[in-house]
């Protein structure tokens, strides 16, 4: 049997204020014509299909869309909801979803009810666990000590473990959680509190394999414990990990081989650093030009317009930070010691050498300077004088 585990779509996702979901489309249709190249028997998909609880009716509208292609591309699909998803609403009408092939687990009491789907070697058993708050089911067993993200998971793979002893066979289960050992990112909404909702390896001991959601990078705890990551980058901080869904085989003693099938990365993402004459010249960025782009500028002083005229050649630049390579040492002295036995002009060109990281005015602006104080000192004269 042949398996393509893959999570966290996050369908309406925006991406530093700009839409996610063309790109998806994209990489969504890239993963049915994987389906159907590489004869996918079932499709599995561990949590957050959508990226809010509340996804906008459209987003219903993707995620339909990519579902009705996996089908017709010979695939079962069964998926599990994840933090970001409202069980309810993703779970809504799955009795009829089932009879299409498309399985949707976001009950509790449906964790150790598998989905058995048969090949030529016997049944194998899909194990749904959704994503389970403690706080919100621990009242449902009281016999069981449900505090954190391990004991919950542990008591529910415990119901999968007897379930599955009783039938027999292969197994496969998802799950929607932060194992330990992991290498997360800066995207994945946090599911711990101090530690205590990390969940070890160990948990997930006995079926063939577990196909885990919600970190976003490619991680593999060990043969038969990975999580796929999302399809789509997220963050810059992503930028160089791969994006694509784990094959994974079944043979008739359990798992065999798991291999890597790449998907396509629709808008790179690029990080780049120098001031900004050089982001705007340099013939290597040339290639960036269609990126999402983040831009550290290392100019001494901030330039103005940044955002505007990096876009100019980097239409989708969406975040400028200034971090000047050299730091002016403005010193320990307090604002009065700065500013005793100074005139106007030079506590005005003092003020702008400070909040400039140590470059003063240019003679344009010190002339301006003088001409306004000059100007405001008249004014005083004469309200004095008709006072």
């Amino acid at each position: 049997m042949r398996i393509l585990h893959t999570s966290d779509w996050h369908i309406g996702r925006t991406f530093h204020g700009h839409s996610t979901v063309e790109n998806l489309r994209v990489v969504l249709a890239a993963l049915v014509d994987e389906v159907r190249q590489r004869a996918v028997d079932v499709v599995v998909v561990a949590g957050d299909i959508f990226d809010s609880a509340t996804p906008a009716a459209d987003f219903y509208t993707v995620l339909t869309s990519a579902l009705r292609q996996l089908r017709e591309a010979g695939a079962t699909v069964i998926l599990t909801s994840g933090n970001h998803d409202s069980a309810t609403r993703l779970g809504f009408q799955s009795e009829f979803a089932q009879l299409a092939g498309i399985h949707v687990i976001t009950r509790h009491d449906q964790l150790d009810t598998p989905v058995t789907i048969s090949d030529e070697h016997g049944p194998v058993h899909f194990y749904g666990i959704p994503y389970l708050e403690p706080s919100l089911v621990r009242h449902l067993y009281p016999e069981a000590k449900l505090t954190t993200h391990e004991q919950v998971l542990g008591f529910a793979m415990g119901r999968v473990r007897a379930d599955l002893a009783a039938r027999g066979g292969r197994s496969v289960v998802l799950s929607h959680c932060f194992a330990v050992g992991v290498e997360s990112s800066d995207v994945e909404r946090d599911i711990t509190s101090g530690g205590i909702d990390y969940v070890p390896a160990g948990v997930f001991d006995g079926p063939d394999y577990i196909a885990l959601g919600h970190i976003h990078s490619r991680n593999t705890i060990s043969e038969r414990v990975r999580y796929s990551g999302a399809p789509l980058h997220y963050s810059f901080g992503e930028a160089t990990r791969p994006r694509g869904a784990w094959l994974v085989q079944l043979d008739a003693a359990g798992l065999g081989e798991v291999s890597w099938v790449d998907l396509p990365i629709p808008r790179r993402l690029a990080a780049l650093t120098g001031t900004i004459e050089e982001l705007l010249t340099d013939a290597r960025h040339d290639a960036d030009a269609d990126a999402w782009v983040s831009a550290v500028l290392t100019d001494q002083v901030r330039p103005l317009d940044g955002m505007r005229r990096l876009q100019q050649r980097f239409p989708h630049c969406v975040n400028v930070q200034h971090r000047p390579q050299v730091t002016a040492d403005a010193g320990d002295e307090s604002y009065a010691e700065r500013v005793r036995g100074k005139s106007d002009n030079e506590i005005v060109a003092d003020f702008l050498t400070f909040v400039r990281n140590g470059s003063g005015p240019s003679e344009y602006e010190r002339k301006t300077i003088r001409d306004a104080i000059a100007v405001q000192a008249a004014s005083d004269d004469l309200d004095e004088a008709v006072a």
